[in-house]
């Protein structure tokens, strides 16, 4: 029995097959989750897994250079990550020629450590960005581990980094809805993952390129494939647009996943078998037919006869042609043949075969027996028959598509390219192509006597930056859209190899209003650091803005482990004055100790940061020293307060007790000289004791047979003086309370009782008591104010002046200011606990103290208050006299 005869009908079919494989397809399909106002197009979705060597890039079986990687590998990154299965139907072909990443990925499946987490997610306000705060630390963490001889392996870390929060955040979308915020992370770090494994292939080869010698690469061939590989080997344009190639089939790849294994098609293993059954039924005369069909069943038979097949074959053949274009697209020719046989249509698999490139091993391998011969000889009039093809208006626009992307016909091929990846595609794809068919044309192996190629073809010249400029002038608003696009600019400055252009557009995006998103952000700072540890110089301004703005953001997400470490990579002054300005807002202790930590392992000098702490916030009223003589406000404010535990930053480490009493003695100079008493003994009090013991001890493990640096004994002398001030004012102060708190004399009753009058003579005589201890104690008091505030005017070699007295300085200035105000004080102060403890001739000797030569106390005295003080004294000698004595006090 023939054959062909035991087909079941068509009606028969439609029913047994088709709907039960449709209901499969649908039962089967993945659920898609909503779309959102992110997802801007397919292609744009990052591959989820490394490229692997994709047979349908063109050329690519043929080219494998000898000295540099094989140009299909060199993007291999690594382990396979999770992929994309997806049913095509009719409706995946509507915006573009990959399938749209928001229908859906194949895997939904959660475990159940998993759920726990995507459901403490699912209760944050923003789940996608709680999701993916972890990459700040994360990409933290691989920059540290890398070496900077590690650069490539630390690309592919990030890229990994970026997947596995791709999946993370595309459970959450699909559990929580796609939310606007969730689903535009999840693409944000699919572009940059994408970005990641650009940067990856396109530097190796670009690297490995620079460190090789030049060497002669004329070596005559005898045969397509290896005057190809020569080519690979020596031109670094061809050899990159193969990689763009690479990388943008590998992202299409890792989308569709395994779909052709999922497709339910009409035919099996028979071609057009609708067809088929029509015509054998017309042959028996069974069945008329109201549509003229074809008569012959050879694959040019429509085309020729200008008859159409049966309904559900067209059907067939549009659904097998856009998959096809898809796996096309995708890199993945051997499986567009293996579907294409699998549909019964080998002949259409044998058109997809023609590409490769003709090699005779026997010609050039001297071994005595015989190899097969590889690729294609006439593949010069495959070409052109894929061109004619792709020029013929009446097939399917996707057939045309299909053999213009493999005759290199531009023209042809970009009406069904949609988004900005399907159109980089499409043009290197024919720009690869153009320079090896010049390649092989230039090297005489090509038959004149066949046809050439066509003109618009072999003269377009194209170049990178033609490209480019091409799709900026497109009419395709979706694809000016995604031209402009942030990860897109990077993606094709990096192409370009324009890095003054990136740093340009990284400036502008810097200075826009609009912020840029955080992961943006980290994106570009990370790429900023990658380039410098290739030692690729960038211009300087525009990387340290964009780390600035990095280092902005993590103090706003109080990321406090990871400043110091970004902060580092700042020119050494800028990072010590910004990580200083980050210091000023930790209060906390153990957050400054663990700050002060991080510095010090990021490799920042600790020291001068903390110094500039405390000079930052000693200053922040202004730089001015304004001493006041009138009476003011001398309560601790809000401000002062800061000024005096800023003091904590120096006291940390013993090794900085010597700036440590430097800073306060300049905060309590200040003070002082505003009368804010209390403020600067707190100033003094956080100081430990031993301080001076320290800085001594410090300078002798690391001096031993040197004295100390005349700044550092000036500074223990000036703290020393300022504590003899303290001390005297407190003496002064305890005088004060004490006189202000006498015994209150009891009030005896009138006309009282004999009981009454003993209780007031008791409350008498405890009164006279109390009197005698107080006046003992306000005497005992009066001889210590004299004594602290002698100490201060007979302070050896002056008080607050430096010995050996240096360069005229800020610090000098404020110490004689201080000095000609404190000192006048402080005799005022002594001369009012004398007069009023009527000691009169020991104010006389006060006196006699301020106008002695030899310590030059009366010249910090203005005229005024030298009169002032001399009405005084007169007061004083009179009161002498008044008592019996001469007016200096002796009988």
């Amino acid at each position: 029995m023939d054959w062909q005869s035991d087909l079941m009908s068509p009606v028969v079919r439609d029913t047994a097959v088709t709907r039960a494989a449709r209901r499969k397809m649908l039962t089967s399909r993945p659920i898609p989750s909503p779309t959102t106002d992110w997802s801007p197009g397919v292609a744009m979705v990052t591959p989820a897994r490394p490229m692997l060597r994709t047979p349908g890039s063109l050329f690519r079986q043929a080219v494998t250079p000898r000295l540099n990687p094989d140009v299909s590998a060199i993007i291999a990154t690594g382990n396979k990550s999770q992929r994309f299965t997806r049913n095509l139907d009719d409706s995946d072909w509507t915006n573009s020629i990959l399938p749209s990443p928001r229908s859906g990925w194949a895997d939904t499946s959660f475990t159940d450590d998993f759920t726990n987490v995507n459901s403490a997610l699912l209760r944050e306000d923003d789940p996608g960005e709680s999701a993916a705060s972890s990459l700040l630390s994360d990409f933290l963490s691989a920059f540290l581990k890398h070496s900077s001889s590690a650069v490539f392996d630390l690309l592919e870390d990030y890229h990994n980094l970026c997947l596995d929060k791709v999946e993370v955040l595309q459970k959450v979308v699909q559990r929580a809805g796609a939310s606007s915020r969730t689903a535009g992370v999840r693409w944000i770090l699919q572009q940059e993952s994408s970005t990641w494994r650009l940067m990856t292939s396109l530097y190796r080869d670009r690297v490995q390129s620079a460190l090789e010698e030049d060497i002669d690469m004329t070596v005559a061939s005898q045969s397509e494939k290896l005057v190809v590989e020569q080519l690979f080997q020596r031109d670094a344009v061809i050899r990159q647009g193969q990689l763009v190639v690479d990388w943008l089939e590998s992202i299409a790849k890792d989308q569709i996943g395994d779909f052709s294994d999922n497709i339910e098609f009409y035919a099996k293993n028979v071609c057009w078998e609708n067809t088929l059954h029509a015509l054998k039924l017309r042959r028996k005369g069974s069945v008329g037919l109201s549509i003229p069909l074809v008569t012959e069943l050879d694959p040019d038979a429509p085309l020729r006869q200008q008859r159409p097949l049966a309904n559900l074959d067209r059907e067939d053949d549009t659904r097998l042609l856009k998959n096809l274009l898809t796996l096309i697209r995708a890199g993945m020719t051997e499986e567009a043949q293996r579907l294409c046989k699998r549909c019964g249509q080998a002949w259409r698999a044998a058109t997809l075969e023609g590409w490769k490139l003709y090699h005779d091993p026997n010609m050039t391998s001297g071994l005595g027996r015989l190899t097969p011969v590889e690729g294609n000889p006439n593949r010069r009039i495959w070409k052109l028959c894929c061109w004619s093809l792709s020029e013929e208006e009446q097939l399917d626009r996707y057939e045309r598509a299909i053999y213009a992307a493999l005759s290199g016909n531009l023209k042809a091929l970009l009406p069904v390219c949609e988004s900005w990846e399907d159109c980089v595609w499409a043009y290197f794809r024919v720009l690869v192509d153009s320079l090896v068919e010049q390649e092989v044309t230039s090297s005489g192996l090509a038959n004149q006597e066949e046809e050439p190629l066509p003109r618009e073809y072999t003269e377009a010249n194209w170049t990178l930056e033609k490209i480019f400029m091409e799709l900026q002038a497109t009419d395709s608003k979706r694809v000016l859209e995604e031209h402009g696009e942030h990860h897109h600019v990077i993606q094709r400055l990096v192409i370009l190899g324009d890095l003054d252009g990136l740093m340009e557009e990284f400036s502008d995006w810097l200075s826009s209003s609009k912020p840029l998103p955080s992961h943006l952000l980290r994106f570009m700072t990370h790429l900023v650091l990658f380039y410098s540890s290739l030692g690729i110089a960038l211009k300087e301004e525009v990387c340290v803005a964009v780390l600035q703005s990095y280092i902005t953001l993590l103090i706003e997400e109080q990321q406090s482990e990871l400043i110091a470490s970004y902060t580092s990579q700042l020119p050494t002054a800028l990072a010590v004055q910004r990580y200083a300005s980050y210091l000023e807002g930790v209060s906390q202790t153990e957050q400054q100790r663990r700050a002060l930590h991080l510095a010090a392992d990021a490799g920042l000098d600790v020291a001068a940061v903390t110094q500039l702490v405390v000079e930052a916030v000693r200053e922040r009223d202004g730089p001015e020293f304004t001493p006041h003589t009138h009476t003011l406000d001398t309560n601790t404010t809000q401000d002062d307060q800061k000024k005096i535990d800023v003091i904590d930053w120096l006291l940390f480490e013993s090794a900085h007790r010597a700036e440590a009493l430097k800073q306060s003695n300049a905060i309590m100079r200040r003070f002082l000289a505003v009368q804010k008493h209390e403020a600067a003994k707190a100033v003094f009090s956080k100081l430990p004791a031993d301080s001076v013991k320290e800085v001594q001890r410090q300078w002798a493990g690391l001096q031993p047979d040197t004295p100390l640096p005349a700044e550092d004994l000036n500074a223990i002398r000036e703290h020393r003086c300022i504590r003899a001030y303290l001390e005297a004012h407190e003496a002064f102060s305890d005088w004060f309370s004490h006189s202000s708190s006498a015994p209150q004399k009891p009030v005896p009753a009138s006309q009282a009782k004999f009981t009454e009058r003993v209780a007031n003579e008791m409350r008498e005589n405890e009164y006279q008591v109390e009197c005698t201890a107080w006046r003992g104690r306000l005497q005992v008091l009066v001889d210590e104010v004299k004594e602290r505030v002698y100490q201060v005017l007979l302070f050896a070699d002056g008080w607050m002046i430096d010995t050996p007295e240096g360069e005229v300085s800020e610090r000098g200035l404020q110490m004689a200011l201080l000095r000609s105000l404190c000192v006048p004080r402080l005799s005022f102060l002594l001369l009012s606990v004398l007069t009023s403890s009527s000691r009169h001739q020991e104010a006389l000797q006060l006196a006699d103290v301020l106008a002695a030569t030899n310590n030059h106390l009366h010249q910090v005295f203005s005229k005024e208050d030298l009169r002032r003080f001399l009405q005084k004294i007169r007061e004083s000698s009179l009161m002498l006299l008044d008592s019996g004595l001469d007016a200096l006090g002796y009988t």
